[in-house]
């Protein structure tokens, strides 16, 4: 196996393992590792961790429902409006340069740890 493909199925692993514990995985492993590691650009990044969070997360949701984690109504009133700000959020990458998109989301993932830790 290719040191390529190997990079992919630790990313994928532990996207997967973090996606199951904290409900995350895409932006906060999956992107990072590729930009990192094997060099996609940002918005390649991000397509590719879009496109593979769908099953990831289908399967995460179906895990956690088995143990009665799930509150469909719920989920489906955080999905509607997601679909719009992705819809938006997807616009706008595209228009603004790729280095003040890595900046914001720089800056989301710190606010987000200082505020978990406090």
């Amino acid at each position: 196996m290719s040191s390529r493909l190997v990079r992919l199925a630790v990313i994928a692993t532990v996207a997967g393992a973090f996606s199951g514990l904290f409900g995350v995985g895409g932006g906060t492993i999956i992107v990072p590792l590729l930009i990192l590691w094997l060099g996609y650009a940002e918005r390649e990044a991000t397509g590719t961790s879009l496109a593979a969070i769908v099953g990831i997360a289908a399967i995460g949701a179906a895990a956690h429902g088995a143990y009665g984690n799930v509150h469909p109504g719920k989920a489906l009133l955080i999905a509607l409006p997601a679909v719009a700000g992705v819809v938006a959020g997807t616009a706008l990458q595209q228009r603004i340069p790729e280095r003040a998109v890595s900046g914001a989301f720089a800056v989301v993932l710190v606010v987000s740890a200082v505020g978990l830790v406090l």
